[in-house]
C-alpha cells in the first residue's frame, strides 16, 4: 500500500509499519487499549499473525501486543 494511505489495522501485511490514527470502538476497549500505550499517534509495526490469521501481534512503545482481528479492525494506521 502507498505510504500515507489509510487502513484498518486488520488489513495491514507483515512487517508494514504505520502511525495510529483513529480508535472506532467503545469506550472500555479502547481505554484499555490506551492504558496499554496504544495512543493515537503511536507507531506500530506489525509482527506476525497467529496461524489462523486471530490473533495480530504488533509492536508499540517497544514491546510486543496482540490483538484480535475484531479489535484491529476498529483501529485506522496511516502507513509509513
Amino acid at each position: 500500500m502507498n505510504p500515507g494511505s489509510i487502513k484498518p489495522l486488520a488489513e495491514c501485511n507483515v512487517g508494514e509499519s504505520g502511525t495510529v490514527r483513529a480508535m472506532d470502538m467503545d469506550a472500555g476497549p479502547r481505554q484499555r487499549l490506551l492504558e496499554m500505550g496504544l495512543l493515537i499517534g503511536s507507531r506500530i509495526d506489525v509482527v506476525r499473525f497467529a496461524p489462523l490469521g486471530d490473533p495480530i501481534e504488533i509492536k508499540v512503545r517497544g514491546y510486543f501486543l496482540s490483538l484480535r482481528k475484531f479489535d484491529a479492525a476498529k483501529i485506522q494506521v496511516e502507513v509509513l
